[in-house]
């Protein structure tokens, strides 16, 4: 669910040239101690993923293997053959195999062993806690009970949290294609879980499709006590106007992508006045293209004073780039030091929606991290 629907490939650098390595290249040379000495840093760095689609993180293995298990045909014989595939261009050519995916996600086990596998990559790469997104809508459109999602999801997080380390908390997105009656259906069965769904966003399809469309549903969201994020993709049509809407009209915790706010300073002032956080994602959408000169959006937001945090997105589509991967695509193309990296990790425990307590202990893990590399 990227392109479009999580960023616009026209002007952007989908893939940074200067990273030669893949996902997996590069965590077994971080785990074999091998790489240079930033590259360590970036994996042994204590940090938060705040931006990280759980249907995004079906790799082609478990993808066959669930397709298998469930009696589910798929056009590859292969996984080479489903992994060669992921060569996206458009929108619709991107769009045709994610929703390809979601097609294996039956049975509760499906979605446990989904959201384990991510729980276990993260842990990792030393990612202390995550706010995994979810969406609901693209799996009871299927018939699949609302409780399946969830009593895989949340049994998931259990086990993550006793067996890995790891802690995280469920975001749940509505789909902005479909209606706001629709979004205000999937809240009120989100209700009895507010116990592990610490907010609600927006993602899918921009295009005719604003921010304002949900501020009803919003409102009765956070009326619920649920944190608000919502997804303003990179070059997206009336993109300054969605960004505005999130800001001043329903007023989020934290915008998904928002790149194009460096073309606007004056909204980049509100965010700044109201602390709004930005989880930019470097391996989906790292660049903007300003008088014929490539932007790069983590840099540019952090020289702005905005509170930016990086995070994967979809990483089973994007050569499996998990959330170390993403920083060393940001450190690299952004010409990022040690102090920026630990400005970006910081921010991420800033922006989690978790009690003062709980960063207060991620803070200090980060501290005694930077003391021990200073």
């Amino acid at each position: 669910m990227t392109f479009g629907r999580r960023f616009f490939l026209a002007n952007t650098m989908l893939f940074s040239a200067s990273i030669a390595l893949t996902g997996r290249a590069s965590a077994a040379a971080a785990s074999d101690g091998a790489g240079d000495d930033m590259t360590r840093f970036i994996y042994a760095m204590p940090k938060a993923e705040m931006h990280v689609h759980i249907e995004g993180t079906l790799e082609p293995e478990m993808k066959f293997r669930l397709a298998q298990r469930n009696g589910v045909s798929l056009p590859y014989s292969t996984v080479e053959d489903m992994r060669a595939s992921y060569n996206f261009h458009d929108l619709q050519s991107f769009l045709k195999i994610f929703y390809e995916g979601k097609t294996v996600l039956l049975k509760e086990q499906d979605f446990y062993d989904l959201t384990y596998a991510y729980l276990t990559k993260a842990a990792s790469q030393n990612v202390l806690y995550a706010e995994i997104f979810f969406d609901p809508q693209m799996h009871t459109d299927r018939g699949i009970p609302f409780a399946t999602v969830m009593n895989g999801l949340t049994r998931a997080q259990a086990d993550g949290r006793r067996n890995l380390k790891i802690d995280s908390q469920l975001v749940l997105c509505f789909e902005r294609e479909l209606t706001a009656e629709s979004a205000m259906k999937t809240l009120e069965a989100a209700l009895p879980y507010r116990q592990h769904i610490v907010g609600i966003g927006l993602d899918s399809d921009e295009k005719n499709n604003p921010p304002d469309k949900f501020r009803e549903v919003f409102a009765r969201a956070r009326k619920a006590g649920f944190h608000l994020t919502m997804h303003c993709d990179l070059n997206q049509l009336d993109t300054h106007e969605h960004i505005r809407q999130v800001l001043e009209d329903i007023q989020a915790d934290r915008i998904d992508h928002g790149g194009n706010i460096l073309e606007r300073p004056d909204l980049v002032a509100v965010a700044k006045r109201r602390g709004t956080a930005f989880t930019v994602c470097p391996v989906a959408c790292g660049w903007l293209r300003e008088n014929g000169e490539n932007i790069n959006i983590i840099r540019g937001m952090l020289d702005q004073g905005l509170k930016v945090t990086v995070a994967s997105d979809d990483p089973a589509y994007m050569k499996s780039n998990y959330v170390a991967e993403s920083l060393v695509v940001a450190q690299g193309d952004g010409a990022l030091s040690k102090g920026d990296l630990l400005t970006l990790a910081r921010n991420s425990f800033e922006a989690a929606w978790i009690s003062p307590a709980q960063r207060k202990i991620y803070l200090g893990k980060l501290e005694a991290f930077r003391r021990q590399w200073a």
